[in-house]
């Protein structure tokens, strides 16, 4: 019995993930920022929201599948950006890719991933997403741009909300810091996973060396631990919605925001022709005091209507959190940490397994609220909540 034979949902794929993988590389996958507010507050959101059973409806012919951007997913959810896929598996982007392509649902490939969006195209070609972190020089995101457009992606998604690096302290504690400079107490945790230092880390000796950023700009594209000047041209304290207005000039498919919090960004993001709105803290990664984006999606969802789509990103571990997401407005969620778990302890097939568990309890929980469809989903589904403003009052409260 293999370890993903022994587990059954998003949590026991990540138990089996910390037990697989060295301390620092679960710990930079799994936790979030400071005191860890933001992603506690995530889960406790979305389980603060109950559901009704509806009796003695016919569901015999439901079905998962909705239409996102005008083309047909077999789930609304999406893979998001993670740039530590290649060290949860060797070319781990890729084992996500081909999990997200079978499953037939969109992939999205970090500016810090470790496979290359070329080869990615070339394997895991259905619905790819580009996500783009800003460069200081702003040439530098040009090239990916154009780079990512070359090569097919269907979508570019902005990332907005890491306008400063993030203060996550056990990275520092644990060793693990990039550009990366393995520490005495890393190199003895790295020891003690020996099945991950021999099919990954030595997968990657024995082929090309030290891990590398692919995605980044050809000057900048080295090993990732050797160069410290890196963290300065990527800077995005300048980030500005000039900037926005280029990209859309230069983006041709579909281009979407990621890290809108408010009605009034989301608003202002489709007067520059943006066509998604990702509601997202980052995975409580990033500001420690973040509003749990459940929360914060039913006024933008209201205040966009049908202008843009809005898509649900960060805190999402089981189906049900979906259908709570599509009833509060959204069309689609990304969920990152669920399958990086199953990344983590079985590549391909574990990704497809994380996808699978919230793919089936998605599917119950359709059955039991009575919705045949994703579109069929709506506040109706929730007891005690029937609409935004008293979803908004009882997380006030």
């Amino acid at each position: 019995m293999t370890a993903l034979d022994r587990c059954y949902n998003v949590n026991d794929l990540r138990a089996a993930a910390k037990r697989r993988l060295p301390r620092g590389v679960f710990e930079f996958v799994d936790r979030s920022t400071e005191d860890e507010i933001a992603l506690r507050n995530n889960r406790a959101a979305f389980e603060r929201i109950k559901l009704r059973h509806r009796a003695l409806v016919d569901v015999s012919g439901r079905s998962t599948k909705t239409t996102l951007f005008g083309k047909e997913i077999a789930l609304p959810m999406a893979i998001a950006p993670t740039g530590a896929a290649g060290l949860c598996w060797h070319e781990g982007e890729l084992e996500l890719a081909k999990a997200a392509a079978a499953a037939k649902i969109p992939f999205t490939l970090a500016t810090g991933a470790m496979t290359s969006m070329e080869k990615i195209a070339k394997e895991a070609n259905f619905r790819l997403w580009f996500q783009l972190y800003v460069w200081k020089q702003r040439e530098l995101s040009y090239q990916l741009i154009e780079r990512a457009k070359n090569n097919g992606f269907e979508a570019l998604i902005v990332t907005t909300d890491t306008i400063v690096p993030p203060n996550r302290e056990y990275n520092a504690r644990n060793g693990f810091l990039l550009p990366f400079h393995p520490t005495v107490r890393f190199t003895v945790d790295i020891m003690r996973h020996p099945t991950w230092f021999a099919t990954v880390l030595m997968k990657y000796f024995t082929t090309i060396g030290m891990p590398r950023n692919e995605n980044y700009p050809e000057p900048y594209r080295r090993p990732i631990g050797t160069d410290p000047g890196t963290r300065e041209v990527m800077r995005q304290d300048s980030l500005n919605w000039d900037d926005i207005r280029i990209f859309r000039d230069k983006w041709p498919g579909i281009l979407m925001l990621k890290g809108i919090n408010r009605p009034d960004d989301a608003l202002k993001a489709i007067s520059y022709g943006v066509d998604g709105i990702i509601v997202s803290n980052h995975g409580g990664r990033n500001m420690d005091s973040a509003a749990a984006t459940i929360d914060l999606l039913p006024e933008i969802a209201e205040a966009v209507g049908d202008k843009a789509t809005v898509i649900l990103d960060s805190g999402v571990r089981r189906g049900s959190d979906i259908a709570k997401a599509l009833a509060l407005g959204a069309k689609c969620v990304l969920t990152g940490r669920a399958t990086l778990y199953g990344t983590a302890v079985g590549g391909q097939a574990g990704a497809a397994q994380a996808v699978n568990f919230i793919r089936t309890e998605l599917d119950k929980t359709m059955a039991y609220t009575g919705c045949r469809t994703p579109e069929e989903i709506s506040t109706d589904i929730f007891f005690g909540l029937r609409d935004g403003n008293r979803l908004r009052a009882m997380a006030e409260a």
